[in-house]
Parts: structure tokens; C-alpha cells; sequence
């Protein structure tokens, strides 16, 4: 590329080049597997649904007991980067609802997305079709729908402002209540006659419940806090919701570690007033869970209230008796809890876990069930495979969710609620030129770090390497709140990076894909580690540490080691390729914050006692500070699009790199997002990574 190319040519600019050095499939072979998401089960019965994306043609399907045969039942025929999310069945079983449109991983899920350069404006609308297929009805251009258990009417929020719409579109939507600030988080009563609600207010908010058009709104216990997550007791006629500080007060340290305080409250719908009966250990490890769910709170039976804390060093399940008392631990063990469920019984919880007896089960995910009072936990999928996402049918019987292994990509899957044999739903689906038995079974792997920190991670070795040195490869994942598991991953965006592991290792590339501090899946103390990101980064030390334990295997070349990862994978990228050029021969940097330079500016509060140390270390943690001693081959890439890094951070790169006359390949994708929302975006950027690493460490 020429050394004076404009930053400002946002278009495709890279093309792949062709078949790779001794591969015996595609990139876009191994990433043609469809994709499920979005599983969710009726209230009553024994019906199912989810979402499918087949080569980023994203339909619906169903199912239902006793065959669970799949049934598409929309006809969505283009590749044109329009998700569905918020699936939901009527509690009759008689309709599905969902979203189309947006880009729900992204910090503004409601803005449509025009990956595919539409001439029509996309759109983000939530629809309603029948269980059986048939019309689809447009019910609103809106996001986040609800629907009552009568089965008749959908909720959603507009502005901030709470609105109605009839099920099958038969009249337009109408203003249910009005209510100050932005409202929210929205749950009937089990009855289905009040709806509990979060109004949000800035610095606090409120637990609010609509009854009806006579009745003023009911507050529930307002006070100086942010209230959220209201939950109805089975009679309706009390709530149980969260309960943490407003925010304010006098700025604090930036590098002080405190204690995020945060409470269970109970309370009468009727009278409004409630009281406290748990408050969370005022240590580290007992503040506010910032695992998925958050609190997960949920009113059982038994008059229990569950929860997740992360109070004894893992993210675990608790109960507590609703009157108040000591909480019960539900899920002793070194392993973390994610993806919980409570059966429409209120008995029973079920949720995906990284436990299990082999070692390497820490890497994996099992779908686990356990009584809402006692800790009797069982794991209802042990084995080496990967099972994330339950749902529990309305009946109580079945349990869906969604399973893969090393080599098999996910699919919806069910099994009997008192265990037995696993049925795959969809298997047909799996493309033939899936290259299914020529994927690798990566290696659970451990190694040190400088520091003394235990790094983990999944090996990737190619089939027949011969026994010569090759080439490797450090991958990171993004989040940074993420785990890499040893198999196909249960989020699509990583789902892509498995497959194209497997692709560099069908070329002869060892890959390990490593899981940094910051990352789920080992305890408070690895996820929470200290002098992390902006203050000190030292979770690169675990990406250094990766390409160490590579350079010293008998069968690598230390001097062809490359690396690539996207989001805060491609922050460490950068930060590896400058800092330490000499270990890293090429890397690919997609989408990463480059630049972490802080502003001291100060509008509303005084600065932190330690902001002049902050500034240090943020530059210290920042990669475009060791431009001069980044030398090694680089490829940005980054869609302009993205609500999760700015395009900008890319931008900026690309002219230190100019100003610089430093060479640099680059791949800029006009109107997608974080998430290649277009499936053929996906598979290009996989291309051309494989390409540029390919080129660069395989002379």
C-alpha cells in the first residue's frame, strides 16, 4: 500500500487473494454454520423458539413437544444485516413476538443499521407473527416489547414513555401511563392487572406501579437510591427489587478499590412501603455482580428470593427467606453461574456453569439445575461438550438449550427436566461443505504470567504439522468481561473468531487463544485484577506471557509469531505491537482502542486526588505512545459504524501511522458495526486476516 494513502477512503480496500498454502477448506466454509440465538419457551405448554442465522439470512423457527420439530416460520431471504432479538411466545402459545433491526451488542441498540446500503431507510420495529407462520404484523417502530399475559396486548417503551399495542396489529399503538423521566425494565403482575416499572432519573430512581387510567401511579419506597429490577411475589401483591446508592458525592480516588454496596428490599404494592432483608458483605468481592444478569433477582417459591453474589470469590447463586435472615449458598464450588432461569413453578433454577469433574470443564460450559432453598446441584450435561442458554417449557418438563463441541457449531438442543438423553434440533440445517471432521480439538492449556498470575487458554494444533518449526498465532477476545471456551462459542461474534482459529490451523498456524485477567470464568480476583486497563494495563502481561510460552515450544518459530483480536482484543494487539515488536512479527488490530489519553477536565466535580497518576498511567496503557517502537507489519481494520469503539480510534491510528511513514495495510467497511451485522462482512474480515498473517509469517 502506498505510504500516503488517504485515512479518509473509507472502502473496502483489501482483497483476498485467493486460496491459502496447503488448506483443505474455506473460510467461508467453516463460518457457513447457522447460528442460533434468542431461545425462549411459552409460559404454558411446551413450545419453543429462536432465532437462526444461515449465512446472515436470519429467520425464525419453532417447535414443540413431543417431536420438537424445527418449522421456520419467517421469510427473511437477504443477507442484509437485520437482527432479531426479544423473542418472546404469548403465555397462550398463540403468537411470537420479536425485534428486527438494530444492533443489540452496541450502546444504542434502537438506531437501525444499514450494513447492507439500502436505499430505504432500515428500520428497528418490533412484529408479531403466529406460532404457525403466516403474516408478519408490524406493530411499532419501537424496541424492548412485553407481552401481557392475557396474551392480547404488547408493551413497549417510546421516549421514555410507556405504550400499548394490540398482539395481532389490529389498531395502532396508544400512550398507557405517563410517568417523569425515562421508564423502563416493565413487568405485569402475575395476574395481570398492575405493571411494575423503573423510572430512571438521572443521579436516582424509582420503582413505580401502574394499576389503571383512575388510579395514580403507586411509588414504591422512594428514596435518594437507584432502585431497580422489581420483581412480583406469585400473589401479586408484594415486589421485591434492588436497592444501591445514588450516585454523587465527593470524587474519590481513581485507583481506590471500594466497596459498591447494594441491598434487597421487599415491599407492599398496596401501601408502597417496604423494608430491607438482605444487605450485601461490605467487601470487594459483595459489591454489585458485574457478571451477565447482574443480580439476577428472582421471587421464588417457598418464600425465597434468589440471587447471584459474588461475595465468597465467585459469581454463585443465593436464596434468602423473604422476611429476611441469612442467605443460603446454592452453588458452592470454584466455578462462576450465567444464563439463569427460574421454572414457572419457582422450584427449581436452572443456568449454564463452568463446572464439572474434568479440569478442563472450567473452559466449558454445562447446563446445571439446582432447588431454590438447599444447595443440591446437579449437572445435567457433563462431558466435553459446550451447552449455554437454557429455558425451561412451560409445563416444567423440557429443558431447551443451546449445545456445541469442538468441532460441532451450536444448535438448540432438549433434554427431559429429570435429565436423560440430549435431542439436537436442526442438524439437517449444517451446510455440506461444512468441513465438520477436519476441525482441531483445541487443548486446555495454563502458564504463568510475569507477575506469577496462572494464565489459561485453548491450544489450536494443525493436523499433520510435520516436524519442522511453523508459525503461530496469539489470539485475544474482546469484552474484556469474556471467556474463549474449547469449542464453538455461544456468541456469534466469537463464534466467527473460533472458526477462523480453526482456519489458521488447517493452515499450519499453532493458535492459542488466550484468556487474560479481566476475563469471567476464573473468580473476582482474575476478573477484578489490579492496575488493569486505563490504570496500568497489566493484563498484557498475560498477552506477552501467551506469545513467551509459544516462542519456547521446540516446534514454533519464535521469530513468526503473530497476533490479532478485535475490540479490547485489538487494544492489547496494539499495545503488544508497540511495546513489543521484537516477539510479535505482524498482528491485526479490528476494531481497538488505540488511543486511551484522558481528558483532565473537570466540569461538575472537583478532580481526583490522584488524577495527575491517573493521566500517567493512562498514557503508560495507552498503544499510540510506542509508535516508535512499533515496527512490525500491521493491518487495521474497523466498520464505521460502531457504537462500541469509535471509528475514530482507527482514523487516528491511521494518520500517527502516516505522519509517521510507517506502512500499514487497513480494511475500513462502510455501515456496518462492532458486530458485522452482515454476514458477508464477517467472512471478509476473517479472509483478509488469514490473508495479511498468512503473507506475513509463512515466507
Amino acid at each position: 500500500m502506498n505510504k500516503n494513502v488517504s485515512v479518509l477512503i473509507l472502502v473496502y480496500s483489501i482483497f483476498f487473494t485467493g486460496r491459502l498454502y496447503s488448506q483443505t477448506f474455506t473460510v467461508e466454509s467453516v463460518l457457513s454454520y447457522p447460528f442460533p440465538s434468542e431461545l425462549t419457551s411459552s409460559a404454558s405448554g411446551s413450545k419453543i423458539a429462536w432465532a437462526l442465522n444461515e449465512q446472515g439470512r436470519r429467520n425464525i423457527y419453532v417447535a414443540e413437544a413431543p417431536d420438537f420439530t424445527p418449522k421456520k416460520i419467517t421469510e427473511y431471504t437477504k443477507d442484509d444485516g437485520q437482527e432479531l432479538t426479544s423473542l418472546s411466545i404469548s403465555s397462550d402459545g398463540k403468537w411470537i413476538v420479536f425485534v428486527r433491526g438494530g444492533d443489540h451488542g452496541g450502546s444504542n441498540s434502537s438506531m437501525p443499521v444499514n450494513a447492507a446500503f439500502d436505499p430505504i431507510e432500515a428500520k428497528v420495529q418490533i412484529l408479531s407473527i403466529s406460532f404457525e407462520g403466516g403474516k408478519t404484523n408490524v406493530l411499532a417502530e419501537a424496541d424492548e416489547p412485553i407481552i401481557s399475559p392475557a396474551s392480547d396486548l404488547v408493551l413497549f417503551s417510546r421516549g421514555g414513555q410507556v405504550m400499548s399495542v394490540p398482539i395481532d396489529g389490529s389498531a395502532g399503538a396508544k400512550s398507557l401511563f405517563y410517568a417523569r423521566g425515562s421508564t423502563g425494565s416493565l413487568s405485569y403482575s402475575p395476574d395481570g392487572s398492575k405493571i411494575a416499572f423503573v423510572s430512571s432519573r438521572g443521579d436516582h430512581s424509582f420503582i413505580g406501579v401502574y394499576s389503571d387510567e383512575q388510579s395514580p401511579i403507586n411509588w414504591i419506597e422512594p428514596a435518594f437510591s437507584r432502585d431497580n429490577s422489581p420483581r412480583w411475589s406469585p400473589d401479586g401483591k408484594s415486589l421485591a427489587f434492588v436497592r444501591m446508592p445514588g450516585t454523587g458525592g465527593k470524587t474519590d480516588s481513581i485507583f481506590a478499590r471500594r466497596h459498591q454496596p447494594w441491598t434487597i428490599w421487599t415491599a407492599n404494592v398496596a401501601s408502597g412501603k417496604g423494608m430491607p432483608i438482605w444487605k450485601a458483605p461490605e467487601t470487594l468481592e459483595g459489591s454489585v455482580p458485574s457478571t451477565q444478569g447482574g443480580t439476577n433477582l428472582h421471587w421464588a417459591a417457598s418464600n425465597r428470593i434468589v440471587f447471584v453474589s459474588y461475595q465468597d470469590g465467585w459469581p454463585h447463586l443465593y436464596s434468602v427467606d423473604t422476611k429476611g435472615g441469612k442467605e443460603v449458598l446454592l452453588t458452592p464450588g470454584n466455578f462462576m453461574v450465567e444464563q439463569i432461569r427460574l421454572s414457572n413453578d419457582g422450584k427449581w433454577l436452572v443456568f449454564a456453569a463452568n463446572a464439572g469433574s474434568d479440569a478442563s470443564d472450567i473452559d466449558r460450559r454445562h447446563i446445571v439445575k439446582v432447588p431454590v432453598d438447599r444447595a443440591r446441584m446437579e449437572i445435567l450435561t457433563p462431558g466435553d461438550g459446550i451447552e449455554a442458554y437454557p429455558v425451561i417449557t412451560g409445563d416444567n418438563t423440557t429443558i431447551a438449550f443451546l449445545s456445541s463441541t469442538a468441532q460441532r457449531p451450536l444448535l438448540p438442543a432438549v433434554m427431559s427436566f429429570e435429565k436423560g438423553p440430549v435431542r439436537l434440533l436442526g442438524q439437517n440445517l449444517i451446510p455440506a461443505s461444512f468441513p465438520l471432521t477436519q476441525l482441531v480439538i483445541p487443548k486446555h492449556l495454563t502458564f504463568k504470567a510475569p507477575d506469577g498470575q496462572t494464565v489459561y487458554g485453548q491450544l489450536f494444533e494443525p493436523k499433520n504439522a510435520g516436524s519442522g518449526k511453523r508459525p503461530a498465532v496469539v489470539y485475544v477476545h474482546g469484552g474484556p468481561q469474556r471467556q474463549m471456551v474449547l469449542g464453538w462459542h455461544f456468541m456469534d461474534y466469537y463464534a466467527i473468531d473460533y472458526g477462523l482459529n480453526q482456519y489458521l490451523a488447517n493452515l499450519g498456524f499453532t493458535v492459542l487463544s488466550v484468556n487474560y485477567r479481566l476475563g469471567i470464568g476464573y473468580g473476582y480476583k482474575f476478573q477484578k485484577a489490579l492496575n488493569a486497563g486505563a490504570m496500568g494495563a497489566s493484563e498484557y502481561q498475560d498477552v506477552k506471557a501467551a506469545a513467551e510460552w509459544l516462542a519456547k515450544q521446540p516446534n514454533i518459530d519464535s521469530k513468526k509469531i503473530g497476533i490479532y483480536g478485535g475490540s479490547y482484543g485489538g487494544y492489547l494487539v496494539a499495545l503488544g505491537l508497540g511495546k513489543d515488536s521484537q516477539l510479535f512479527a505482524a498482528g491485526v488490530d479490528i476494531h481497538g482502542v488505540n488511543n486511551r489519553f484522558a481528558s483532565s477536565n473537570q466540569t461538575t466535580r472537583e478532580p481526583a486526588p490522584d488524577q495527575e497518576l491517573y493521566e500517567k498511567a493512562v498514557i503508560s496503557s495507552s498503544p499510540v505512545t510506542y509508535l516508535d517502537t512499533w515496527t512490525s507489519p500491521t493491518l487495521i481494520i474497523h466498520a464505521d459504524d460502531d457504537r462500541n469503539v469509535n471509528f475514530s480510534q482507527s482514523v487516528d491510528l491511521a494518520r500517527r501511522f502516516e505522519d509517521k511513514k510507517f506502512d500499514f495495510e487497513y480494511l475500513a467497511i462502510p455501515d456496518d458495526t462492532h458486530h458485522w451485522m452482515k454476514y458477508s462482512n464477517g467472512v471478509k474480515v476473517s479472509e483478509v486476516t488469514a490473508d495479511f498473517l498468512r503473507r506475513k509469517l509463512m515466507k
